[in-house]
C-alpha cells in the first residue's frame, strides 16, 4: 500500500487528525515533491513516539532548533516508506539501535507549523510538516548517544514529566497528550 492509501485508510482519533488527514490527502493530490524538503510550502516528515516496554516512559531529545524537549523524527527526503525514515531518525538522533515498531500501522497524523530558522548556515523559510507518527518500543537501558548536530540531550521521561518539560504548548496540548492517551 502506498502512502496515499495508508493515510486514506487511517481512522482519525479526533477532529485535529480528521482535518489534518483531509489536508494531507488534498495536498498529495495537488502538489509535487511532497516527499522532498525542496518543497518549501509543505513536505512529509516521520516521527516516532518511543516508549519503554512497560509503556510508562517516552524517549525525547532536547532539540537544537526548537530549544525544547521533543519527540524524535525527521524529513522523508524522497522516501515514501515513512516507517524506515522514523526508525532511521530514532537511531541517528538517540543511538537506539534495537527499537521495534509496535505496529506497522500509522499511530497518529498531524500537520506541524515550522517557523523560519537557520540550518547549517542557510535560512529555511516557514513551512508545514505533514507528519506521520509511529509507535516504537525500545529498551530504556540501551545506551543513548547525543547527536550534537540535531540535539543537546537525550532522555527517558515519565509520560507526566514529558508533558511538563516541553516548551512548545501546542505540541503538548495537541500532540503529546494525544500520544500518551493512545498508549494507555
Amino acid at each position: 500500500m502506498n502512502l496515499f492509501e495508508e493515510i486514506k485508510c487511517y481512522q482519525p482519533l479526533n477532529e485535529q487528525e480528521a482535518c489534518d488527514k483531509e489536508q494531507m490527502l488534498w495536498y498529495m493530490a495537488h502538489s509535487e515533491n511532497y516527499l522532498l524538503r525542496e518543497n518549501k510550502t509543505a513536505h512529509f516528515t516521520a516521527s516516532v513516539w518511543t516508549v519503554n516496554k512497560a509503556r510508562t516512559k517516552t524517549l525525547m531529545v532536547y532539540h537544537n532548533i526548537y530549544h525544547s524537549w521533543s519527540w524524535i523524527g525527521g524529513h522523508a527526503d524522497g522516501i515514501e516508506d515513512l516507517r524506515s525514515v522514523a526508525l532511521r531518525e530514532l537511531s541517528e538522533e538517540t543511538g537506539v539501535k534495537n527499537a521495534v515498531l509496535v505496529s506497522p500501522e500509522i499511530f497518529s497524523l498531524e500537520i506541524l507549523t515550522v517557523d523560519g530558522h537557520i540550518k547549517r548556515g542557510a535560512y529555511v523559510p516557514s513551512h508545514l510538516h505533514l507528519n506521520v507518527t509511529y509507535l516504537v518500543e525500545a529498551d530504556e537501558n540501551e545506551e543513548l548517544v547525543v547527536n550534537e548536530a540535531e540535539n543537546q540531550a537525550v532522555k527517558w521521561w515519565s509520560f507526566g514529566d514529558a508533558l511538563k518539560v516541553s516548551e512548545e504548548p501546542w505540541f503538548v496540548e495537541w500532540v503529546y497528550k494525544k500520544l500518551v492517551e493512545r498508549c494507555r
